[in-house]
């Protein structure tokens, strides 16, 4: 039983990433003016792999956005938002 529990952990050690890590940014979108806006932004930014929250607000313009850096980056964000309709720009940077 402790042959198989060692290679268990060895096996989920091997296959986690371990420089993943929880990131955070905020995008500039100024297309986002009417109250359908956020919504579209949101489904199509939660399409995207390793989205794991979104915020919007309308009132700046802004949609901030948690991602697992491991299965995603910026750029598929800003790609994931212009696909919708709706072009970006990073206006805050990735924080830990």
């Amino acid at each position: 039983m402790k042959r198989y529990f060692a290679m268990l952990m060895m096996t989920l050690a091997v296959n986690q990433p371990v420089w993943a890590a929880s990131r955070t940014v905020t995008l500039a979108i100024p297309g986002m003016s009417c109250a359908a806006c956020p919504i579209t932004l949101r489904i199509a930014l939660n399409r995207v792999t390793g989205v794991t929250a979104t915020t919007m607000n309308i009132d700046s313009r802004q949609a901030t956005v948690t991602f697992d850096d491991a299965k995603t980056d910026v750029e598929a964000l800003i790609r994931a938002t212009g696909d919708s309709g709706y072009p970006s720009t990073l206006i805050q940077g990735v924080s830990p």
